[in-house]
């Protein structure tokens, strides 16, 4: 070799050398450990530099190391599904012998969910004990969403009546919400022994929280209970819906267009053809008559949605029933005509801020003739809600809002001697603030307070609400609850006396719940403590009545549930039982005693039954209530007896025609079982001393419905087998 070559070669190895040298030195070092929050150590995370391809995986210890050529200040990523990705800036030489703890993801599906008092019915919700479409294919349901209520534990079977009576509350103690406002009037006007239904078509829903205590403070004036009602939020496509039934017929029609849609659902119901040929206990001068109809309209802007829901219904009926005390009977007759609207809107805000707020307008008119006594009753309601909510993190979660009850009730009383005025202005102002915070999948609670100022009452009542939850294990956690709730006397007391406060109740809940495979079992412990419920010293509430609000009582037991869709193919099917220890001295009652409308015992079977050759649907319904208080004036005592045993058991079947097209049966107590709702007694005992008495049966034993209905949409697919 050539001595130019030789030093041309010495040159470049020094060159080469020095580069490789300074390579080595400008790289650095990253290391460190990843953990969980109890030290266990995480393998297969992943750890790099935000921006850059410099990184790696943590080994089988948890443990990571690489080098980078980066310099100054860099972030550093770690990331592992089911925990929060950290970052970490800090110059590259500070990077090394880190010890990194990752938080559990507490979006994740498996975090616990505060489910105490809570019975959700959504397809989205995380954990439903019901869906949608079990309003409707509920067998004794008859498409009431009350009916299919009425199955779940924490209720009691009252079949005279037809309203939700919870957890040893009377049936005004349950309110009722449709997209998070208030609905003043929910049930159709009935009379004595004739139960009653929810006014709102279940065909416009799809989501249902069904709160048996110990619900959020955003939700007030009510002391036993709330039902919230969620219409669609936008249609997935156009469609006619056609009904055509033993009691009358309906029809419903959803367009879209844009950002817009619109569903109209109207039906109109007459029970006189029914009457020919099923003739009941009552006898009817005009059987019952209602039309109904329901509209809602949407829009979708670019960060939210409105609503606007309309509904409009008219009632009348009149018919004699027997009294006796009246050898004649009572003549009763009912015109009632409602008007309920409302809108709301909800949408994102900038900074993670979320808007929520609506308002609602009642106007309900009500005419009464008993015998010769002329009732008018109009009740002017309005509901207004501001809500705003913020996800501060995963980890909490808070909401402000305030809203404002106005109600103007009026009556004009009068027959041959006397006439008479009543009414009231009940105007409600309320605030309330509630704050989630999770601290990990398994632990989360949530506080909350409401503030409600009456100025009929001039007062303020504070109610401090609670609950947590806290997961045992993979498929099962515990909940515990506790809350003051306040609400107002009815308006059959304000009308006559303003001079009262509030009532009160105490809710505390636990409540353990497991939920895998298609499955979930519920069991919930409560205890109710009620005081200034209404008294009076008179039969009946009357003009010369003297009101107080020195009432009190409790309510305890055990609340059971279970449903399984998946052990039986094509079977699902739930089983409810409730245990209920209750008194209470309010009213007239002398002595605290448990209420006639309260059962210690109640049972519900519902199942449903796909058959895939008959292309139907067979479901049954089971329900049990043990017998009720009644108080036998023969007897020393007051509601001393009970009835007997409620038993009913009912049937449906859903038969598709075609894919569209569905022939609809049930039948309500298939088995004719003899129940008795309670007794009435005498004014005045015969000449043996004895007060004579007549059994209280229900209207009717059993009841027989067929429907046709037929769907058109326009993937040719969609029919009413969910409605059903």
């Amino acid at each position: 070799m050539k001595p130019q070559n030789i030093k041309m070669y010495n040159l470049n190895f020094v060159l080469l050398f020095f580069c490789l040298s300074f390579s080595a030195i400008s790289q650095t070092e990253i290391s460190g450990i990843v953990t969980q929050k109890n030290g266990t150590p995480i393998p297969g995370a992943n750890v790099y530099l935000e921006g850059t391809y410099d990184g790696t995986t943590t080994d089988g210890n948890g443990n990571f190391s690489f080098t980078t050529s980066e310099t100054n200040q860099q972030t550093l990523v770690v990331s592992f599904v089911s925990f929060e990705t950290f970052r970490i800036a800090k110059d590259v030489s500070e990077l090394e012998q880190l010890t990194i703890r990752l938080r559990e993801d507490v979006s994740s599906l498996d975090t616990v969910v505060i489910s105490a008092g809570t019975f959700e019915a959504g397809d989205n919700s995380k954990v439903s004990v019901l869906k949608p479409l079990d309003v409707v294919t509920t067998a004794s349901a008859l498409g009431d969403f009350v009916g299919a209520l009425q199955t779940l534990p924490g209720t009691t079977t009252v079949s005279e009546d037809g309203r939700l009576f919870v957890r040893g509350g009377d049936a005004g103690e349950t309110q009722i919400f449709i997209d998070g406002i208030r609905v003043f009037t929910p049930y159709t006007p009935s009379t004595n022994n004739i139960p009653t239904r929810g006014r709102y078509s279940p065909f416009l829903f799809d989501g249902i929280t069904f709160s048996t205590g110990g619900y959020s403070a955003e939700y007030g004036q009510a002391l036993s209970s709330v039902l919230l009602l969620n219409t669609i939020d936008f249609p997935d496509q156009e469609k006619t819906e056609i009904a055509v039934m033993s009691v009358g017929g309906g029809l419903g029609n959803t367009q879209i267009w844009g950002n817009n849609s619109l569903s109209v659902n109207a039906s109109y119901i007459n029970l006189a053809p029914y009457n020919e040929l099923f003739p009941g206990r009552n006898n009817w001068q005009k059987p019952f008559e209602t039309f109904a109809g329901e509209s809602v309209y949407r829009h979708e802007f670019e960060n939210g949605l409105l609503k606007i829901y309309g509904a409009y219904d008219a009632t009348n009926f009149q018919l004699t029933q027997e009294d006796i005390n009246e050898p004649e009977g009572v003549n009763f007759k009912l015109n009632n005509q409602n008007l309920y609207t409302n809108a709301s809107y909800s949408g994102r805000l900038k900074n993670k801020w979320k808007l929520e707020t609506g308002a609602s307008f009642t106007l309900s008119k009500t005419d009464i003739k008993v015998i010769e006594d002329n009732i008018d009753d109009t009740e002017k309601s309005a509901h207004l809600k501001f809500k705003l909510r913020k996800n501060f993190s995963n980890r909490f979660k808070m909401s402000y809002g305030v809203e404002q009850f106005l109600t103007d009730f009026n009556e004009d009383f009068n027959n041959e001697t006397f006439n008479a005025e009543y009414g009231f202005n009940n105007n409600i102002s309320a605030a309330f603030t509630e704050a989630d915070i999770i601290f990990s999948k398994k632990f989360a609670i949530k506080l909350g307070l409401r503030g409600e100022y009456s100025q009929l009452f001039d007062a303020f009542n504070f109610s401090p609400r609670a609950s947590l939850a806290y997961k045992v294990s993979k498929n099962s956690q515990l909940s515990l609850a506790y809350g003051d709730f306040y609400q107002q006397p009815l308006s059959e007391y304000l009308k006559f006396q303003q001079d009262l406060q509030a009532q009160k109740a105490q809710h505390y809940i636990l409540n353990y719940q497991y939920t895998a495979n298609n499955r979930i079992f519920r069991a919930e412990l409560y205890r109710k403590e009620y005081d200034n419920l209404v008294t009076y010293n008179s039969d009946f509430p009357s003009f010369d009545t003297n009101f107080n609000t020195n009432g009190d009582g409790f309510a305890q037991g055990v609340d059971f549930f279970w449903r399984d869709n998946e052990s039986l193919k094509n079977m699902d099917y739930w089983v409810s039982y409730s245990y209920l220890d209750t008194e209470r001295k309010y009213k007239n009652y002398p002595v605290a005693a448990t209420p006639n409308f309260a059962n210690t015992h109640n049972l519900s079977v519902v199942g449903k039954y796909w058959i895939e050759d008959w292309k139907s649907q067979v479901g049954f319904s089971y329900q049990y209530g043990s017998g009720r208080t009644y108080t036998n004036p023969n007897e020393n005592g007051f509601l001393q007896n009970k009835t007997k045993d409620f038993n009913s058991l009912s049937l449906n079947w859903a038969y598709l025609l075609s894919q569209q097209k569905i022939l609809y049966f049930s039948v309500n107590n298939v088995l004719g079982f003899t129940n008795v709702n309670g007794y009435q007694y005498s004014n005045t005992p015969n000449a043996n001393g004895d007060f004579s008495r007549r059994t209280l049966r229900p209207a009717t034993d059993q009841f027989f419905f067929v429907g046709f209905f037929w769907t058109i949409s326009d993937d040719g697919e969609d029919n009413q087998l969910d409605n059903l």
